[in-house]
C-alpha cells in the first residue's frame, strides 16, 4: 500500500514530512535524485528523462501512485508524462494544483469556468525552469480571471539550501524579493513555487511584509493527497515498506537531510 514521493533533491522532504504526519498508516517511499540536482537549471527534455527514470524506480518499489514533490518536474515534465508516458493503472500527480485551488478558493473537481477571485496581484517565486514553463500561469488561467502574476526566477536559492548555507539562502531570498517588488510593489499574495522554499518561509514573509499572504505547499498537498486516496483507494500500491532512496551518496545526503529537518534521516542507495 505504498505511495511514492519524487524530488530532484531534498526539497521534497517538506512534502514528505507533511504527508507522513497526515497519513501515518501509509508507507511512503521517497526518491531524491540528488546526483542530478538541481533540476531548475536543466532543459525540459532533460527534466522529463530524469523524472521518468525516478518514477519508474518508485513503481519498482510497489508505488502505483507517485507525487512529484518537485515544482520544476511538475511544471516541465508532468503534462507530457501524463499525456504520453504513464501507463494504465498508474498515476503521477503534481504539486501545483492544490496550491492554485487554495489560492482561488476552489474545491477539487470544481470544473466550472474561470471566475474572478479576491486576490488580484500574485508574486510567484520559483526556479528558472518553473518560471520559464509558465505552468503556474496556465493552471491558474483554467480557474481564475483578472489575476496579475509576476514571476521571479530565484537562481541560487536551492543550491544554498542543499549545501546547508542558510546565511547565503536568506540573502538570496531577500535579493529576489527586492527584485520582484521593483516590478510589483504591492503583491497581495505570494506563492512559494519550489518545495525547498518553505524552509525559507519566514525570510520570504519578512521581506514581503505582514500584509502579504504567503502560500506554501506541504500542508495543502497532504490534505489533497488524503482526499484523493479516499476517493481512489485503488491507487494505494502493493508496496509495504517505507524507505528513503537517493541517487547520490547516501551518507552525505542523510547528513544534509538531518540538518534540513533537524532530526535523524537515513537514506539508502536507489
Amino acid at each position: 500500500m505504498a505511495v511514492g514521493i519524487f524530488d530532484s533533491g531534498l526539497g521534497g522532504l517538506t512534502i514528505y514530512e507533511a504527508v507522513v504526519e497526515r497519513l501515518p498508516e501509509v508507507p511512503f517511499v521517497y526518491y531524491g535524485d540528488n546526483a542530478h540536482a538541481p533540476y531548475g537549471v536543466r532543459d525540459a527534455d532533460d527534466i522529463f528523462r530524469l523524472t521518468c527514470a525516478g518514477v519508474e524506480r518508485l513503481w519498482d518499489e510497489g508505488c502505483d501512485l507517485v507525487i512529484l514533490a518537485c515544482n520544476t518536474a511538475s511544471a516541465a515534465a508532468l503534462k507530457r508524462m501524463q499525456e504520453t508516458w504513464v501507463p494504465e493503472g498508474k498515476r503521477v500527480l503534481g504539486v501545483f494544483v492544490p496550491l492554485i485551488e487554495a489560492l482561488t478558493e476552489r474545491q477539487w473537481g470544481d470544473n466550472s469556468p474561470p471566475r474572478e477571485v479576491a486576490v488580484k496581484h500574485v508574486a510567484l517565486f520559483a526556479t528558472p525552469a518553473t518560471v520559464a514553463s509558465r505552468a503556474f500561469q496556465r493552471e491558474l488561467a483554467f480557474r481564475a480571471i483578472g489575476v496579475d502574476v509576476e514571476a521571479q526566477p530565484c537562481g541560487g536559492v536551492v543550491d544554498a539550501i542543499e549545501q546547508g548555507d542558510e546565511i547565503l539562502a536568506e540573502a538570496l531570498v531577500r535579493s529576489h524579493v527586492d527584485a520582484l517588488k521593483r516590478r510589483m510593489p504591492k503583491p497581495e499574495a505570494a506563492v512559494l513555487g519550489c518545495t525547498h522554499y518553505p524552509l525559507m518561509q519566514k525570510t520570504f514573509q519578512e521581506a514581503l511584509g505582514p500584509s502579504v499572504r504567503v502560500f506554501s505547499q506541504a500542508g495543502l498537498v497532504a490534505d489533497s493527497l488524503a482526499d484523493y486516496l479516499g476517493r481512489r483507494p485503488e491507487f494505494i500500491g502493493p508496496g509495504r515498506e517505507a524507505k528513503l532512496l537517493t541517487t547520490g551518496d547516501p551518507r552525505a545526503v542523510s547528513d544534509r537531510a538531518t540538518q534540513f529537518l533537524r532530526r535523524r534521516i537515513a537514506f539508502e542507495t536507489a
